[in-house]
């Protein structure tokens, strides 16, 4: 059975969630979810979409530093790594992905209130983020 890997632009408030294809070549935005909801939904996509690798982002600071964030991130994996042992998780810098999915909406022709939806932006930012890991 052929697997599939999933990127999550991790965030507070939301997170946007990505997924690739069977071949591992393109990436594609799944959603943006509340992030209080996002275990349930992770547990749900890992197993109907077969996924064998899971891609989280690293907020960093332009300087390299990591930004607070990534305390969240790292309890976030460990519950993941509990409840999926043989799911690989792979970080990956994620700066600029936002000011790159902003850049994408304004190149598709989006309209100024349209560029304002911030979980569109998410969702965005982690198909970016999982097609610079399959590259």
């Amino acid at each position: 059975m052929k697997t599939k890997v999933l990127a999550l632009d991790f965030g507070i408030k939301r997170t946007g969630i990505a997924i690739s294809d069977e071949m591992k070549m393109i990436a594609s935005g799944l959603k943006t979810i509340d992030t209080r909801l996002l275990m349930d939904e992770l547990k749900a996509i890992i197993k109907s979409e077969n996924i064998d690798t899971l891609v989280v982002g690293q907020p960093k600071f332009t300087d390299g530093k990591p930004m607070q964030l990534e305390r969240n991130i790292l309890f976030f994996i460990e519950d993941i790594q509990s409840l999926f042992p043989k799911l690989k998780i792979e970080r990956l810098d994620e700066r600029f992905t936002s000011k790159m999915a902003f850049q994408t909406m304004i190149d598709s022709g989006l309209k100024k209130k349209q560029r304002k939806n911030k979980a569109l932006v998410d969702e965005i930012s982690a198909t970016i983020l999982l097609q610079n890991y399959l590259n």
